[in-house]
C-alpha cells in the first residue's frame, strides 16, 4: 500500500509541478505526518524538493500549467475553434479550466449573447473581450497550479441554472479508466456539471489518449462529442462509435 501511495504521490507532484502539504493530505486522505514521511523518501531519491509549506517536482519532464499551456498550442486552438461552432445565441454554457478550453472564448461569435459559467481564471480574463458574454464564476478558492477556482459553496444557486452545453477538459482518456483528471479538488465540479448539462463536449489534444490520471470523473459514453486535433488510436474510434459518441478531428 505504501509503495503504491508513494508512486501515486510522485506522479501527482510531477503533474502539478508544485503542491502544498494540505493539498496532498486531502488528495491522498492521510495525515500530515504520513505525507511528510513520504516526501522525505521522495526527497532522498532526488525526485522532489521540499519548500516552505509544500513540495516541488525535480522532474524535468514535468508539465506544470505554464509549460502545458504552450504544448500543442496550435492543435488546441484548432480544437477550440471547431468546438465553438456549436455555441449558439443565448446559450448558457460551462467552460472548464484547461489549456485547450480557455481558447474557446476567443471563437465565440461576438454578436452572440452567451452566459458562461466557469471556474477558470483564463476564461474569465478572456471574456472581457466579449462584451455580449455574461460570466458566472464557480468556486471560492483560487488554485494557482491550475489557474482555476475550487471549493464551491453556492451549489444551490448553480443547480437552478439550465446549462445547455459543457466544454470539458481532461488530463487523460483511457478505455480502462475513462476520462480522468489529476486534481481531486475539481472532481465534484466536473462531475456535477456533466449531470446538469444537456450536451457535453470533451476537448482534448491527441496526446491525452491512452493515458490515465488520478481521478476518473466521467466515462467516455457520457460525452456527446469529443473534439481532438489529430488521428487517435482506432480502438478509441471504435469504442466511441459503439457508444454513439461523435469524434470531431480537426486535422486529417
Amino acid at each position: 500500500m505504501k509503495v503504491k501511495r508513494l508512486q501515486e504521490l510522485e506522479e501527482f507532484i510531477h503533474s502539478e509541478g508544485h503542491v502544498s502539504i494540505d493539498e496532498l493530505c486531502c488528495q491522498f486522505q492521510v495525515s500530515k505526518n504520513t505525507i511528510r514521511r513520504d516526501l522525505n523518501k521522495l526527497e532522498e531519491d532526488g525526485l522532489v524538493a521540499k519548500v516552505y509549506g509544500g513540495v516541488s517536482s525535480l522532474n524535468q519532464t514535468a508539465t506544470p500549467f505554464k509549460k502545458r499551456i504552450i504544448e500543442h498550442d496550435a492543435e488546441k486552438k484548432q480544437i477550440a475553434r471547431k468546438a465553438a461552432e456549436t455555441i449558439e445565441d443565448h446559450d448558457m454554457i460551462y467552460i472548464d479550466s484547461g489549456t485547450t478550453t480557455h481558447h474557446l472564448v476567443n471563437y465565440i461569435d461576438p454578436d452572440y449573447h452567451v452566459t458562461i459559467i466557469t471556474n477558470s481564471l483564463d476564461v474569465l480574463n478572456q471574456s472581457v473581450n466579449q462584451p455580449n458574454c455574461k460570466v458566472l464564476l464557480l468556486g471560492n478558492t483560487f488554485k494557482s497550479n491550475t489557474r482555476s477556482f475550487i471549493n464551491v459553496r453556492d451549489w444551490p444557486f448553480f443547480e437552478r441554472l439550465n446549462i445547455n452545453k459543457s466544454y470539458m477538459s481532461a488530463t487523460g482518456v483511457s478505455l480502462e479508466r475513462g476520462v480522468t483528471n489529476s486534481d481531486v479538488y475539481e472532481y465534484s465540479i466536473k462531475h456535477q456539471i456533466l449531470q446538469k448539462s444537456l450536451k457535453n463536449h470533451l476537448l482534448v489534444d491527441a496526446s491525452k489518449f491512452g493515458k490515465a490520471a488520478l481521478v476518473t470523473f466521467a466515462q467516455i459514453a457520457e460525452f456527446d462529442t469529443i473534439y481532438t486535433g489529430s488521428a487517435i488510436p482506432p480502438a478509441y474510434l471504435d469504442h466511441c462509435e459503439s457508444q454513439n459518441v461523435t469524434v470531431a478531428i480537426t486535422e486529417k
